[in-house]
């Protein structure tokens, strides 16, 4: 029986680090074709994204300019899994954006994107695209 919970905690844990590679391959994609991206809006990206969207959205302040965040973090996890080496999209934004209404959406949604975020976010010009684990 101990053995049979060992395979079982394996093959979950196997399926969620090949779920993770999966999902690192697609978005380095986006990244290797940044061009296409780059001056673009979000929204383009986002569109363009088929087959998985960010669950959470982390934006940063800027150095110590804590007024303004230059870039997003998108990750393609869970809140709880978010601080764990989990696949990133990051984006640096042409115009940095005001730190109040990135906290504004991260308070009201507890760093969820949303409907509202993609929306938010939709309309920033993109300056630059990494992906990471």
């Amino acid at each position: 029986m101990k053995n049979i919970i060992t395979l079982f905690i394996l093959t979950v844990g196997i399926s969620k680090i090949n779920a993770q590679l999966d999902t690192l391959n697609y978005l380095k994609q986006f990244e290797f074709n940044k061009a296409n991206y780059i001056g673009q809006p979000f929204s383009k990206l986002l569109n363009e994204m088929t087959q998985i969207q960010p669950k959470t959205a982390w934006a940063a302040s800027m150095g110590r300019k804590k007024t303004i965040s230059a870039d997003t973090r998108f990750k393609f996890a869970e809140k709880e899994l978010s601080f764990r080496r989990t696949v990133t999209l990051l984006i640096k934004w042409q115009d940095p954006i005001p730190r109040d209404q990135t906290q504004f959406y991260e308070q009201k949604n507890a760093f969820y994107f949303t409907n509202e975020e993609k929306t938010f976010y939709g309309s920033k010009i993109v300056k630059d695209i990494i992906v990471y684990r």
